[in-house]
């Protein structure tokens, strides 16, 4: 990476002999070579630990990886990328943080005293006891592997019932005949698996390729199960909720077309929003995991295409024994989620033609509603006039009263020219219609307004 930077201001320096270098290009560039397979020279034991934890343990991981360093006497210092291969003198490390594990690998390349003491010896066993226990997360793989050298007798079938339980054993021959692995998939008494390799012309990096397809093998394997108990567990809870949604679409299916029931469809609509909150729920909690096991299936099934494996007579071959559980564990996780994604669509349709029922109802109710409006608008309109008749004649009597008043006054200190008693008669009429004219243009001058 210094040596990308330092070419990168030479040619700054000289000119810019090339044009200026994307800030990504190192990284992307250098991908191809992140998280490389060791280089094995058998023979070699090892043993293997994928541990689940969230990414906030980084950090702690690499505390640990730093203390192991320190506990055999070398330097703690850890380059910034999640992968860390080191040499322990006793024992060497890889340490890989992937998605949503870390990976621990400890490796032992001495002379063994003879397969007859294949796993008796594994490199955990060199390992501090409590740093092992401050690893964060927990176990979801544990293997033991030993790979025995050319020059080693490879064990017979009787030999590899001493490790092996014989009613699961299967055995591949690997990379096109270069190499015979065997395992039984259990786990034995120290809580870890085991696999044995034997190497027959192999280069040590065919051989750490081999190793590790392996181990990813078993690793994705798990891993890809984790979604199995899941998908039983929402099964269950699935027939319940197809069953409840069902009674829905029957009750809605009974009602009238035409009928007004608001109640009753209130409740349709309740357990409806019920039964959409409940499958919502289910699928946020399975979602991931659905995807994710996906994702590690196609890694198993992408690991044994690159493993080249080939027949042993007599015994079954890896992908034959493991796809003879794992394939129906998908299809059975991908079953419950297509019945997920099915059922919220179903809900959701239902969920639309109730909603659409409710709102024709409620445009019926509101028509209604404008119709008993517009009637009550109508005899408002009536008494109002009717009013209006007794209003002019009110305000008409209390004018004349007025004006009645006034004349006799007047009639008493200046005298009139016409008694007072026939000018206010004659004034009723001019004042009525000067009031019922007065009302009217009021009306007029507001109904204009309101319009």
């Amino acid at each position: 990476m210094q040596v990308f930077y330092s070419m990168n201001e030479e040619y700054n320096a000289q000119g810019a002999l090339l044009p200026p270098f994307h800030p990504e290009r190192l990284q992307v560039h250098e991908e191809i070579h992140a998280r490389f397979y060791q280089a094995l020279h058998p023979p070699v034991r090892l043993s293997w630990l994928a541990l689940l934890s969230p990414n906030a343990t980084l950090a702690q991981e690499r505390e640990q990886v730093a203390a192991l360093c320190r506990h055999f006497g070398e330097s703690p210092e850890l380059p910034e990328e999640n992968f860390v291969c080191r040499n322990l003198g006793a024992i060497r490390l890889r340490w890989e943080r992937h998605g949503e594990f870390s990976s621990w690998t400890f490796f032992i390349d001495e002379e063994r005293a003879g397969v007859g003491h294949l796993f008796a010896d594994p490199p955990i066993q060199r390992l501090p006891t409590e740093w092992l226990r401050q690893l964060p997360g927990e176990v979801i793989a544990a293997i033991h592997l030993e790979m025995l050298a050319r020059e080693e007798a490879e064990p017979s079938l009787e030999e590899l019932g001493q490790w092996f339980d014989n009613s699961s054993l299967v055995g591949s021959e690997i990379a096109g005949g270069d190499a015979r692995a065997w395992g039984d998939f259990r786990i034995h008494e120290d809580g870890f698996s085991r696999f044995l390799i034997k190497d027959i012309d192999l280069t040590q990096r065919q051989a750490g390729r081999a190793v590790q397809r392996l181990l990813d093998i078993e690793t994705y394997r798990l891993l890809a199960l984790l979604a199995w108990p899941l998908a039983r567990q929402v099964m269950g809870q699935l027939h319940g909720l197809e069953e409840e949604l069902k009674r829905v679409s029957d009750e809605l299916a009974t009602l009238p077309a035409h009928a007004d029931q608001p109640e009753q469809q209130q409740q349709l609509l309740a357990s409806l929003s019920h039964l959409a909150a409940g499958v919502e729920r289910l699928v946020n909690h399975s979602s991931t995991r659905f995807h994710a096991s996906r994702a590690y299936a196609a890694l198993v099934e992408r690991r044994f295409e690159q493993m080249r494996i080939v027949r042993i007579h007599g015994l079954q071959t890896f992908a034959g024994f493991i796809n003879r559980r794992l394939d129906p564990a998908m299809r059975t996780c991908a079953s419950v989620a297509e019945r997920l994604e099915s059922l919220a669509g179903r809900i959701s349709r239902t969920s639309d033609l109730l909603r659409t029922r409710v709102d024709v109802a409620l445009e019926r109710q509101n028509r209604d509603l404008l119709r008993s409006m517009n009637r009550r608008a109508r005899l408002q309109l009536r008494l109002q006039e009717t009013v209006e008749g007794l209003s002019v004649v009110v305000i008409s009597y209390y004018l004349t009263s007025l004006l009645a008043y006034l004349l006799k006054g007047f009639e008493q200190q200046v005298g009139l020219p016409v008694a007072a008693d026939v000018a206010i008669a004659a004034s009723v009429p001019a004042v009525v219609v000067g009031v019922w004219l007065a009302i009217r243009t009021l009306r007029n001058r507001v109904m204009r307004k309101e319009g």
